[in-house]
């Protein structure tokens, strides 16, 4: 495939994700030839159940009455076995798929436990080849172990619901630490000023009581504007330089890690590690060595 390194059409585009996706012929080759977009690249993640896909909606319809383009990247939880997508979460932005500003790409996890995908990074830098005024990612939805997004995303939105009161404790080593903006979504709901409550109690805490905290009801569309605008103002002005380095380095460690583990046959290990079990002869760090060992 003969792929331009900046791209003009929605076609062409798709065409270069599946074939990075795919690690098709050419896929290394479009990869380095790419030349990317200053595109604002916002991650929405949070518990299950906190309407991430509903406030993506919402976040449409609003950069749609602004005459905004968008694409996004919404990540579907799969099957740890077969690494097939188990939900289809594109089917919760199909009022906006046939809109000719927005891109929606949806991607399976396969088995990323980090709410991402193994083949995130590529993908996002594929699509800011692409002029979009923002690109968006939706993260599976796992919890306190997704924090992945904040090492991709410019600015990272935490969406929170009033149910989730209970659990700020346990995030403060996860979703806490990683959130540029907190979205306390569902703010309708009873619960919601404890929950605004003891989240500002734990940022001050953990000395980030300057991250904002914003309303909103996503079936109203109550907050968007002001979640959009600041999302975006945080995004652009790469507010924390440090932080982003530090995340930037890890991205380049996967990507080396990634490249070194590329002929690695996970076959002839499994063979190896069936044979090691039915001798009774298996334990971890000894069987391991044959690896590490070289």
């Amino acid at each position: 495939m003969n792929s331009p390194s900046k791209f003009t059409d929605f076609k062409t585009l798709a065409r270069a994700i599946s074939l990075v996706e795919n690690e098709s012929a050419g896929a290394d080759q479009l990869l380095r030839q790419l030349e990317t977009f200053p595109v604002p690249v916002i991650g929405f993640t949070g518990p299950p159940g906190a309407g991430k896909s509903t406030l993506l909606n919402a976040v449409l319809a609003q950069l749609d009455r602004e005459n905004k383009s968008a694409g996004l990247i919404l990540v579907d939880p799969s099957s740890p076995f077969n690494l097939g997508a188990i939900l289809g979460d594109r089917l919760r932005m199909s009022a906006h798929f046939n809109n000719p500003r927005f891109f929606i790409r949806s991607v399976a996890s396969r088995g990323s436990l980090g709410g991402l995908c193994d083949k995130i990074m590529e993908v996002t830098e594929v699509m800011k080849a692409y002029p979009f005024d923002y690109l968006l990612i939706e993260t599976v939805g796992v919890g306190q172990s997704e924090v992945e997004i904040a090492g991709l995303a410019d600015a990272t939105a935490v969406v929170l619901v009033p149910e989730a009161g209970d659990g700020i404790q346990m995030m403060k080593s996860g979703l806490l630490e990683i959130a540029d903006v907190f979205v306390l979504n569902k703010a309708d709901r009873p619960g919601i000023d404890r929950l605004e409550s003891e989240l500002q109690m734990q940022l001050e805490l953990a000395g980030r009581n300057h991250i904002p905290l914003i309303r909103t009801i996503a079936v109203d569309g109550k907050g968007i504007p002001e979640l959009l605008q600041r999302a975006a103002e945080l995004a652009s002005a790469h507010a924390y330089p440090e932080r982003r380095l530090f995340l930037l380095a890890e991205k380049v460690l996967r990507l080396v890690a990634r490249h070194r583990m590329h002929d690695f046959d996970r076959e002839k290990m499994m063979i190896s590690l069936k044979e090691a079990l039915l001798r009774n002869d298996f334990q971890l760090f000894r069987f391991t060595d044959q690896y590490t060992h070289t």
